[in-house]
C-alpha cells in the first residue's frame, strides 16, 4: 500500500496550546507501529503560540492555518479532504495516547469490515472512566436521567441508557456512539457517509457522525482493551467552565440533532423537548456568568 495507513487529525483553538504538546508528544512516544501514520494540526485561529510551537518542537507534523474559529467540523473536513490514507483518526488535543493503543484499535478496525467508526476507552487524568467514551442515542428519558445526574447513578435500566450499560467498560461491542475526542474512521465509509455537518460548531457533531453511519449500514464499535487519557473539557472550558458561546453551540447542537433525527410525529414531545432545551440553557449561562463573575472578583 503506498501512502500512509492512517491520518491522524487533531484541531486546536486558542488556549489549548500546552495541551496539544502533550499530545503531540504522547504520540511520538507511542506512535503506530503497525503502518505509516501522518499527524494533522489543524489550527483555528489560536494566536497563543500554537502555530509557533508546532513549527519549532514538531517539524513533521502537517500544520493547517484554518484563518478563523472555523469549528470542530469545518476543520477536520478541510483535512478529511485533503488526505488519502484508508483510516483517518480525529483526535482532540486535549487527549494523551498511551502504549499499544493505536496499534490495537487499527488491528481491531482493519479485522471487522463492517465497523465504519471505533472508539476506545476514555481515560481522565485522575483515572477515573470517562463514560461518554461510549454512548447510546438518547431517548428523552435517558437524557433527562442524564443531565439531571440521576442516571449516573445506575448502572442499567432506562436511566442509564445514555451511557450504553450493556457494553463493558474495559470490553468490547457494538454501541451507538463514540467520543469526538477520538474516533477511527474507514475513509471507505466516509466517502458513503459524508463529512461532519458543518453546521454544528462545537458538540453534537460525533453523535451526528455516528446516527448517519448506522443509517448507512455501518456498525460503530467501542473496543475498552485498551485507552487514551482525556482532558474533559480541556479546550472547551475555562477553569472548569464553558463560555457563553460553547454554552449556547452545546445546547444548539442538541437542538439540531433532535430536530434531524427525531422531531415530526410528536409534534407535544417536540415542544417539551425544545422547551427543556431551552430552559437547560438559560440554567447552563446563568451559573456560568456567576462562575466568570466569581473568578473576575478573586
Amino acid at each position: 500500500m503506498e501512502g500512509p495507513l492512517l491520518d491522524i487529525v487533531i484541531v486546536t483553538a486558542s488556549g489549548g496550546r500546552e495541551l496539544l504538546r502533550a499530545c503531540l508528544r504522547s504520540l511520538e512516544q507511542y506512535p503506530l507501529t503497525c503502518g505509516e501514520a501522518t499527524i494533522h494540526v489543524a489550527d483555528n485561529a489560536s494566536a497563543d503560540g500554537t502555530v509557533e510551537m508546532v513549527r519549532e518542537e514538531h517539524p513533521r507534523v502537517k500544520l493547517l492555518e484554518v484563518g478563523r474559529n472555523a469549528g470542530f467540523s469545518v476543520a477536520n473536513n478541510l483535512v478529511i479532504t485533503r488526505t488519502h490514507s484508508p483510516l483517518v483518526l480525529l483526535l482532540n488535543p486535549d487527549t494523551e495516547a498511551r502504549e499499544g493503543t493505536l496499534d490495537r484499535c487499527v488491528q481491531s478496525i482493519r479485522e471487522r469490515p463492517q465497523v465504519g467508526m471505533l472508539g476506545c476507552r476514555l481515560v481522565q487524568p485522575d483515572g477515573t472512566f470517562d463514560h461518554a467514551a461510549k454512548r447510546s442515542f438518547p431517548t428523552p428519558l435517558g437524557a433527562l436521567a442524564h443531565f439531571a445526574k440521576i442516571g449516573r447513578a445506575f448502572q442499567s435500566g432506562a436511566l442509564a441508557q445514555y451511557r450504553a450499560p450493556e457494553v463493558p467498560e474495559h470490553g468490547q461491542g457494538e454501541v451507538d456512539a463514540v467520543n469526538g475526542a477520538f474516533m477511527l474512521v474507514r475513509r471507505c465509509a466516509i466517502e458513503q457517509v459524508g463529512l461532519l455537518d458543518e453546521a454544528y460548531w462545537l458538540y453534537m457533531e460525533d453523535l451526528d457522525w455516528c446516527y448517519r453511519f448506522h443509517q448507512a449500514g455501518w456498525v460503530v464499535w467501542y473496543d475498552g482493551g485498551s485507552s487514551f487519557v482525556h482532558v474533559k473539557g480541556g479546550t472547551s472550558k475555562r477553569r472548569g467552565h464553558r463560555s457563553l458561546r460553547a454554552t449556547i453551540a452545546f445546547h444548539r447542537g442538541m437542538g439540531r440533532f433532535y430536530r434531524k433525527f427525531y422531531a415530526g410525529p410528536r409534534p407535544l414531545l417536540d415542544g417539551a423537548v425544545y422547551a427543556g432545551i431551552g430552559a437547560k440553557l438559560a440554567i447552563a449561562a446563568t451559573r456560568g456568568a456567576v462562575a466568570r463573575r466569581g473568578l473576575a472578583g478573586s
